[in-house]
């Protein structure tokens, strides 16, 4: 199944199950009892979403507003330099363990949403990834079981504030601008995105492709991110785990690329969708 959160204009946040050009507002039948995407996933209420689908009412993709596919997870952990590409771009060391920081709920923007260049800075960077979207909790979870913790998976845009990242080691604050993480536009559930190391990751700025990897490039895969992880927090279904971005970010380029107002950028995943957004200056 394909599943979004999304509104209609004027209407209160919903959620329901993508099917080709529609969304069926299931959402509305089941609200009472799951008011959110989030807490479908906290049930394992799979099997409820898709016997009710034939109840909801049909709405086009075209008139629909998209949120963020979790719009109130517990967490977002993000995994840094997890691509060798990216971490030999950056001069980065190797490490033993991923590199982790958190991005806030209200960070984040939906599919078709503009991205928001922040008024502070103009160092707006693009970083397309794969998110794991957990399903089934866990503390210190094995590696050959964290496929059974993932609920789903999404296309993510790990939007960079540059200069208020490097202002400290630590990435935070250039991680959490308002509107600068988009994360859609669905969650494809894990029964039906067979994730493969062979699947590739594409981002494109204007129709220009800027990044380009597969997944077995990662440096620490799936398991050992959850792993890690779940070492230190116990993970929640509906907490979202970036996965990282490959080489070619805009600040490595020469000169760089920096995201500007009237920009679109495109976040593709084989088999799973293409995440767009466009740019604009904060209000």
């Amino acid at each position: 199944m394909k599943l979004a959160t999304f509104k209609m204009a004027g209407g209160a946040p919903t959620w329901g199950l993508v099917d080709g050009e529609a969304v069926l507002d299931v959402g509305a039948v089941l609200g009472s009892r799951y008011p959110t995407l989030k807490s479908v996933i906290v049930a394992d209420a799979f099997a409820e979403v898709a016997a009710a689908a034939a109840k909801a009412k049909s709405y086009s993709l075209a008139d629909i507003t998209w949120l963020p596919v979790i719009p109130d997870p517990d967490k977002i952990l993000c995994i840094g330099l997890n691509y060798e590409t990216h971490r030999k771009e950056t001069g980065r060391s190797e490490v033993a363990n991923p590199t982790v920081f958190t991005r806030f709920a209200n960070s984040q923007t939906g599919h078709l949403s503009p991205i928001i260049r922040p008024r502070v800075s103009h160092d707006l960077d693009f970083e397309g990834e794969l998110a794991i979207i957990i399903g089934k909790a866990g503390r210190y979870i094995p590696q050959g079981e964290a496929w059974s913790h993932i609920a789903g998976y999404a296309c993510y845009n790990d939007g960079s504030v540059r200069d208020f990242q490097r202002h400290t080691h630590q990435f935070t604050p250039g991680k959490n601008f308002p509107g600068t993480g988009a994360f859609g536009p669905w969650m494809m559930t894990a029964d039906e995105f067979a994730f493969r190391k062979s699947q590739r990751l594409q981002t494109r700025v204007n129709g220009q492709v800027v990044q380009e990897a597969t997944f077995d490039q990662m440096i620490f895969d799936v398991p050992r991110m959850i792993e890690y992880c779940s070492t230190f927090t116990r993970l929640e279904p509906g907490d979202v785990i970036a996965t990282g971005t490959p080489g070619g970010v805009g600040a490595k380029r020469t000169p760089p690329l920096w995201l500007k107002p009237g920009d679109t950028v495109e976040v593709e995943i084989d088999d799973l969708g293409i995440l767009r957004n466009g740019v604009a200056d904060e209000a």
